[in-house]
């Protein structure tokens, strides 16, 4: 079974070793079709701590690092302040 890989921004990285994702998704809702943007969070093992809050990441999946955390860093995608 392939690992799943997500991305999204990082919205903070105060702790050590550790940043959190907001991944965005739109889902229509269920009963009346309106689209819907819904963000879910997760907590992602940074080694370096390379990542700054802003910044466009991937994450892939991985064996638990501790209760929350079990994804990591598999790249960066876009440094904040560094547009296309």
């Amino acid at each position: 079974m392939p690992k799943r890989v997500l991305s999204g921004k990082v919205v903070s990285n105060k702790m050590q070793k550790t940043g959190v994702l907001s991944v965005a998704s739109l889902k229509p809702h269920r009963l009346y079709g309106k689209v819907m943007k819904r963000t879910k969070k997760y907590k992602f093992h940074d080694e370096n701590n390379d990542c700054n809050i802003g910044d466009v990441v991937e994450i892939i999946e991985a064996s638990p690092y501790s209760k929350e955390k079990t994804w990591r860093l598999l790249r960066i995608v876009q440094k904040v302040g560094d547009e296309l």
